[in-house]
Formats: C-alpha cells, sequence, structure tokens
C-alpha cells in the first residue's frame, strides 16, 4: 500500500468515527434531563428554539397536597391555565406534571406556556406563547401515582413574573392531583384553549394549582434552588392574595437584589396543615414531611440548600400524643437524607400560637423544648430563628401584634416579611458539612 493510499484510508476512518459520534450525540441530548446544556434543534411547532447552554433550576414549584374532592372525572374537554410566579428567570422552560393522587392514566393532549400579560392576568403578553411538548409530541399520557417533565421551550423568562401554564385534557382522568392553598386565582376554559393567548375565554376563576407541581428555567442568573418545605406558615395561608407576599417570595426578592447574596431560586414545598410525621386524632394534610422530603425537596432541580420549618401541627393535631423527642428525631432525620447528597439543611424554630383555638399549656412547654433544642445547633446545621423574630418581647407564648394575622398562629404580610428579613443568607451557601 503506497503512503498516499494509507492516507487516505486513515481519513476514511476518522470521518466515520465523527459520524458515528455525532449521531451518539444527537441521539442522548437534549431529552429533558437535568443536564446544563440542551442542544440545538428543530423546535417544536409554536416554540422558539432553546438557549445552548445555562444550568438548569428550578423557578417554581409546589407540592402536590391531595386529590382534589368531587373530581372523579377529572377536567375532561376543559383547559386549566394555572398563573404561577417565578423567582429566577431564563432563556428556556419545562414543566412537570402529577398525576400522584390519580387513580388511572391522566392524558394530555395539548400544553402551553406563556408570560402573563400583567399579574394574575389569562392573557398571554403577545408573542410570548409557546406548545409544549414531552418527548417530542404533543401528547402525554402520565399514569397514576406518576409524573412527567416536559421538553424545554424556549421562552425568554423574567425573574418575579406571572407566567401562564395551560394543560388539556381530552378524556376523563380520575381524582385531580392539586394544591388547595395556592393564594393565587388561576383559571378554566371549555375546550381545547391552551394555544389561545387571549383571557376572555377563561371564565371560570380557581384558587388551586392543578397537575403542575414545578417550572424549570435554563439560566445563567443563578446557581441553584433552596427548597422550602413547610406547613401553612410557608404556603402563605393568610398572606394577600395574588400579592407573592409569603415569606418565601421576600427572600427571593432579597437574593435577587442584596449585594453578595447567593443568586438562588426558592421553591415553596408548604403544604397547610402539614406534619413532619403522621399521627393524631386530626388527619394530617398531605403526606408527612418526613415521607415526602425524597419527592418535594431533594428531586427538584438544582437543589444546593433546604430549609426545614414543619412541627408546629405535629403539636396542634396530636395535642395529646406530641412528643418532643420524636419530633426533633424526624427533623434530624430530614438533616440526614440532606447531608447524604451534600446539602446543607437551615432549620427553622417554631412560632408561637398563645391565643390560637389549639392552644395548650403543655403544647407550648413542648415548642420551647424543641427550640432550644434547635438553636443548640444539634439539629440542623444553622437556624432561622423565626420565634425570636415575631414574638412578643412582653408575651414570648404569643405573636406581636403587628405580626398576627388575627388568628394568632398564621402572620400577617409584615410577619411574613419579618420571617424573611430574618434569614441570614450566609446560611445559603457552601455545601454540609459533616454529619452531626
Amino acid at each position: 500500500m503506497t503512503r498516499r493510499h494509507g492516507y487516505a484510508l486513515m481519513a476514511a476512518i476518522a470521518a466515520v468515527v465523527v459520524l458515528i459520534s455525532t449521531v451518539i450525540y444527537v441521539a442522548f441530548s437534549g431529552r429533558g434531563s437535568r443536564d446544563t446544556t440542551v442542544s440545538a434543534g428543530p423546535a417544536p411547532q409554536g416554540s422558539a428554539d432553546p438557549a445552548s447552554s445555562g444550568s438548569w433550576v428550578g423557578t417554581w414549584a409546589t407540592a402536590p397536597a391531595d386529590a382534589e374532592p368531587r373530581t372523579w372525572s377529572g377536567f375532561a374537554g376543559r383547559t386549566l391555565r394555572n398563573v404561577v410566579h417565578t423567582s429566577v428567570g431564563g432563556t428556556s422552560a419545562r414543566i412537570t406534571l402529577s398525576n400522584l393522587f390519580g387513580t388511572q392514566p391522566l392524558t394530555i393532549s395539548h400544553a402551553s406556556i406563556a408570560l402573563a400579560s400583567a399579574p394574575s392576568n389569562p392573557t398571554a403578553l403577545p408573542g410570548s406563547l409557546r406548545r409544549l411538548t414531552f418527548g417530542g409530541k404533543a401528547r402525554a399520557v402520565i399514569p397514576a401515582g406518576g409524573q412527567i417533565v416536559s421538553d424545554a421551550a424556549g421562552i425568554d423568562v423574567p425573574h418575579d413574573a406571572d407566567l401562564l401554564v395551560s394543560t388539556f385534557s381530552p378524556t376523563p382522568s380520575g381524582p385531580v392531583t392539586y394544591h388547595p392553598h395556592a393564594r393565587q386565582i388561576s383559571y378554566v376554559a371549555s375546550g381545547d384553549q391552551t394555544q389561545n393567548a387571549r383571557g376572555e375565554a377563561y371564565t371560570e376563576q380557581s384558587p388551586y394549582w392543578r397537575y403542575l407541581t414545578a417550572v424549570d428555567v435554563l439560566t445563567h442568573e443563578a446557581k441553584g434552588s433552596v427548597v422550602v418545605i413547610g406547613d401553612s406558615l410557608t404556603d402563605g395561608v393568610t398572606s394577600t392574595l395574588g400579592a407573592n407576599a409569603r415569606w418565601t417570595d421576600v427572600l427571593a426578592d432579597r437574593l435577587r437584589e442584596e449585594a453578595g447574596a447567593p443568586r438562588l431560586g426558592v421553591l415553596n414545598e408548604g403544604i397547610s396543615g402539614n406534619q413532619l410525621i403522621p399521627g393524631g386524632p386530626v388527619k394530617a394534610a398531605g403526606p408527612s414531611g418526613v415521607s415526602r422530603f425524597e419527592r418535594d425537596v431533594l428531586s427538584r432541580t438544582g437543589v444546593t440548600s433546604v430549609v426545614v420549618c414543619l412541627g408546629v401541627n405535629d403539636l396542634l393535631r396530636n395535642p395529646r400524643g406530641a412528643d418532643a423527642g420524636q419530633i426533633l428525631d424526624a427533623m434530624r432525620e430530614l438533616t440526614r437524607q440532606a447531608h447524604a447528597r451534600g446539602l446543607k439543611v437551615t432549620g427553622a424554630t417554631l412560632m408561637p400560637f398563645n391565643g390560637h383555638r389549639g392552644y395548650r399549656p403543655h403544647l407550648e412547654e413542648l415548642r420551647r423544648t424543641i427550640n432550644a433544642e434547635i438553636r443548640s445547633g444539634r439539629v440542623f446545621d444553622s437556624v432561622v430563628d423565626f420565634d425570636r423574630a415575631v414574638r412578643d418581647p412582653y408575651a414570648p407564648d404569643r405573636l406581636r401584634a403587628p405580626y398576627d394575622s388575627g388568628d394568632h398562629l398564621h402572620p400577617s404580610d409584615a410577619g411574613y416579611r419579618k420571617m424573611a428579613e430574618s434569614f441570614n443568607l450566609a446560611h445559603l451557601k457552601g455545601s454540609a458539612p459533616a454529619e452531626l
């Protein structure tokens, strides 16, 4: 074989290797995984090309809480337009839909995402509506108990903005997985209105989030997300409707605006009535904190730190059987699970509730015992002392009047703001230390 023929053969072999590598790359890139790079390629009809790089970070999330009552046929033939508020922005977005509490497969034949033209408004900002696909197809079937993540859609998502996520189900699907205390109005329309940018068709209002449990963005703006697991105090049940006045919303503002703050998304996984551990005469709302920690916290996109704000309902809903040792052990279990993923945990002290109908003197003693142990540093990596921030200095078993919504348990908007302002943002930096 001549030298010229040898060079030609080597070039041909190299070309084949490049071709095979290209095919493998195209086949396995851009599948909606948690990879930090989205491959360029043909976009679905109605979608812009996704950005070529960046980190996937959670910008909004909620916890699936239960099956919505009286929804045995689902929302067949109707469009749900969920309104959600972003914590960080990005150049592409994808959503997670859950059928956790469904008893049969949920069919979504069309879905879309858009920017709201105004806060809490069902009309899309002109030019922002994008069709969503799932594995390259418009139609998706989510099995009972399952969830699905959409493909990335190219859309410029601002931080601190409302998004419209619309889904259409053509057939009955069984009970609807929902989050009942959204503190945000969403909308319902007859027929498939997912591609309708106008809001007139959305004639029914809803105080719930249905099926939608997360929105992720591809971004250079944030390095990750902090996930907060909590109860109604995190859910923000007494905050002003549609004002994004939960303490987690104020925390998101601080992370964006304050010099030196870590740039993180904030994901609110509060469920009103939730307990750390099951038990008591009153049925707890949603799966217990320990049982849902993996799904609702550790599995969220880009999670870099965790905040635990649970325990009050373990006292109020089980006044005779409440045990400080069991509650603290459950808190330590969450810390252990987070440490196994290299995540730091900030724990919140339990806020006072004297004056609430569930108050009992012995529960106050348990609350103080739990708080003393949390402050000792033997439960979490760091502490946010909500108790000290909002209690009345002259009656420390009560909320200070300006911070009390009126029920002596849940804060006012001013109280939620004070909670967020008491947070040391430096606690959200870095990775987990050695086991406690």
